[in-house]
């Protein structure tokens, strides 16, 4: 469970951690035709791109270079049959992922379903050195930019004041980015990236979107990669971390064998997930 600076100021973030759901019902969307002979999978592709093919009939549609898009697109991947690993080092052998991707997570409880999501996010700017653009909010409503902490600013409480405060040197390194998203990561959540994103039509779902609830249940998952056939029907994939923090994996579609691990974008009420059930109206963008 997250931690929290003051009882009375943070309470609500013990709302932020993903739960179970367990709603397994098949889905009734009207998934495309696949071709079940062709394989989606190629165990020799180290990024996300190289692995999954897109189902039959269906291709990548080009993004921007240097974009979030093309980040994800470009996740880098654990070798085939890697098993994800819990921050504690044990092994999850649920049957629920295809993938791992290959990022490394502290040995802390912190990095779980909307932390990973926000990791992703960090990453991005962080690498096309956009500082600027790395910017979280607290689930208090505190905005935690990460310029204010290369300055050498940290987040200190006074009653139920939530103030910076420079107390250590400048910095801008790897790690001093790393302690920054591990902070966000223990006061922030479900919840207040839920507040933080808008909502987004599942007809023009695109790479960077997030199916959310925010709350306690909640969870969150990232949509990685798009592919559109000629008729413009779509299909995705989705990434995720849960609970307790793990790192982060592409999951299968264990509703659809045959389209998995794509997903169809033709959802008709509710997208279902290995381990959470979302509603079509849940899907959001930054």
């Amino acid at each position: 469970m997250k931690h929290t600076i003051t009882h009375l100021l943070f309470v609500c973030t013990a709302l932020n951690a993903c739960g179970q759901s367990v709603d397994r019902q098949t889905t009734s969307t009207a998934a495309p035709a696949v071709d079940s002979g062709k394989s989606m999978i190629d165990a020799k592709g180290m990024t996300l791109q190289t692995r999954f093919n897109p189902p039959d009939g269906f291709q990548r549609k080009p993004v921007d270079d240097n974009s979030f898009a093309d980040f994800l697109r470009n996740l880098p991947l654990k070798p085939a049959g890697a098993k994800v690993k819990y921050y504690n080092g044990d092994t999850k052998y649920d049957d629920v992922y295809d993938a791992v991707v290959d990022m490394d997570i502290s040995n802390r409880d912190l990095q779980q379903c909307a932390d990973a999501i926000m990791r992703l996010r960090g990453e991005y700017f962080y690498a096309i050195k956009a500082y600027d653009q790395i910017s979280f909010t607290l689930t208090n409503g505190f905005k935690m930019d990460y310029t204010q902490w290369m300055q050498g600013n940290r987040v200190i409480v006074n009653g139920n004041k939530t103030v910076w405060r420079k107390t250590a040197e400048p910095s801008n390194t790897y790690k001093d980015f790393r302690n920054y998203m591990e902070f966000v990561f223990t006061y922030a959540g479900t919840l207040s990236l839920a507040k933080s994103l808008h909502p987004k039509n599942s007809r023009d779902i695109a790479i960077g979107d997030i199916f959310i609830l925010g709350g306690s249940p909640g969870h969150a998952v990232i949509v990685v990669d798009v592919a559109e056939n000629a008729t413009g029907e779509k299909v995705f994939l989705l990434a995720q971390s849960y609970m307790p923090a793990q790192e982060t994996q592409i999951l299968k579609n264990n509703t659809d064998k045959k389209l998995s691990p794509w997903y169809s974008a033709n959802i008709a009420e509710r997208l279902y997930t290995p381990q959470w059930t979302f509603e079509v109206g849940q899907l959001k963008t930054w």
